[in-house]
């Protein structure tokens, strides 16, 4: 068997082989994060937010004079933006899935409940949001004329208006009510001094404003009966006529109140975009850095194993001499690089590991599936037969005389 000997003539090479070792262990733990990350960072860009992110266009505003009704001025705003030419339908909003405002609350099922069942985003709906963000009610109803109230006459920390009903998205549904119908339930959201709130219906996905990070699941939100008049605005329009209309928006905000600032005025598609601009630079780095190692480890296995041939010249034209077919020859180099990456690979799993543990400490980075450890496995002892392959074929073909000669 030639496992023994090989091994024997790799000893007599110690430093380069730890040298390459490690080179490879390096690449497959950075490979196997990186790769995980990549993932990760691609099911972000894959997700669906729940709304019409090709109908929709938003604008943030704030005005200038100090004593405005911003009650009447949203119901001014809404009803000039719904009358233009284009508009399906207009919403005050609160927050909107990839901007920057983030509402959010604790949901609890009992009152004397020390720690929250979930925490979840929090929209506001003045009438119109179901319409505007083209959601879909998928067990029950959806609000009354009579359960909605105004934002400036609710306190969460007194008495007074309540909230009578909300509307859960469905993994909330599903995580506060699992295998069973949350129509009916009541949850508690506000605080010690407010009632609990009746569900009354489900709705489809819907996304939460915010990085992966800000809630557990970026799919459970809460829809509350609540009119907000924050200056901000969602209108629905059709993906052609998305500029025409965020311009005629403007202009009619403007004529509304003239003392006003746009503070922000996009489409949904492009605030999807810059939401995920990072997302894809990293993206980039990291396979432009995954495609570094897998190149300077292949380079390394090359000359290595070239070096090697050249050593050897003597030695391969003996063994050919002695009747070692080209065969053998290509085999013994195979396996020598088989030896070495195998090596480099244990030692890079075990690399990987750690590395997830580090980044799972300092970036909250999830645990790294066991999935991919035998994935880059294969692949760098695959990219080391490769690698080799060359070097390995230019040594079986040199004839034994010319080999013999050499030395």
């Amino acid at each position: 068997m030639e496992l023994l000997p090989t091994f024997n003539q790799l000893m007599r090479h110690k430093t380069a082989c730890l040298l390459l070792v490690l080179e490879i262990a390096l690449s497959c733990a950075i490979i196997c994060n990186a790769v995980f990350i990549i993932s990760n960072r691609v099911d972000e860009l894959r997700l669906q937010s729940g709304v019409v992110d090709d109908e929709l266009v938003y604008l943030s505003t704030s005005s200038l004079l100090p004593d405005v009704n911003y009650d009447a001025l949203r119901l001014q705003d809404v009803r000039a933006l719904a009358a233009l030419p284009g508009v399906k339908a207009a919403a005050s909003v609160n927050q909107i899935p990839y901007g920057g405002n983030v509402w959010g609350s604790d949901v609890r099922l009992q009152a004397d409940q020390n720690r929250p069942t979930a925490h979840a985003s929090i929209y506001m709906d003045d009438g119109n949001l179901l319409q505007t963000y083209g959601l879909q009610v998928a067990e029950g109803r959806s609000f009354l004329p009579d359960e909605y109230i105004d934002n400036s006459a609710f306190d969460p920390n007194k008495i007074g208006p309540t909230v009578p009903s909300v509307l859960l998205a469905r993994s909330l549904a599903q995580r506060l009510f699992p295998g069973e119908s949350a129509i009916g339930k009541r949850v508690y959201i506000w605080g010690e001094a407010q009632p609990p709130s009746t569900v009354v219906g489900v709705v489809k996905d819907l996304m939460a404003p915010g990085d992966s990070g800000t809630f557990a699941n970026r799919f459970d939100s809460v829809i509350f009966p609540i009119r907000v008049s924050n200056g901000a605005y969602a209108l629905r329009t059709t993906p052609d006529q998305r500029q025409q209309v965020l311009k005629a928006a403007v202009a009619a905000l403007n004529q509304q109140d003239p003392n006003r600032i746009i503070e922000e005025q996009a489409t949904l598609e492009q605030m999807r975009k810059d939401f995920h601009r990072r997302d894809r630079s990293v993206i980039w780095l990291l396979l432009a850095v995954s495609a570094a190692l897998l190149a300077v480890t292949a380079f390394g296995i090359m000359g290595l194993a070239s070096f090697w041939v050249q050593q050897r010249t003597r030695q391969i034209g003996i063994r050919r001499a002695l009747g070692a077919t080209r065969t053998h020859i290509l085999r013994h180099f195979q396996l020598e690089n088989l030896l070495l990456s195998s090596a480099g690979v244990v030692l890079g799993l075990l690399l990987a590991y750690a590395l997830n543990m580090l980044l799972m400490g300092r970036y909250e980075l999830p645990r790294l599936p066991l999935g991919y450890l035998p994935v880059a496995a294969v692949l760098l002892l695959l990219l080391g037969q490769l690698a080799v392959l060359g070097p390995a074929r230019r040594a079986a073909a040199v004839p034994p005389a010319v080999a013999t000669r050499a030395a």
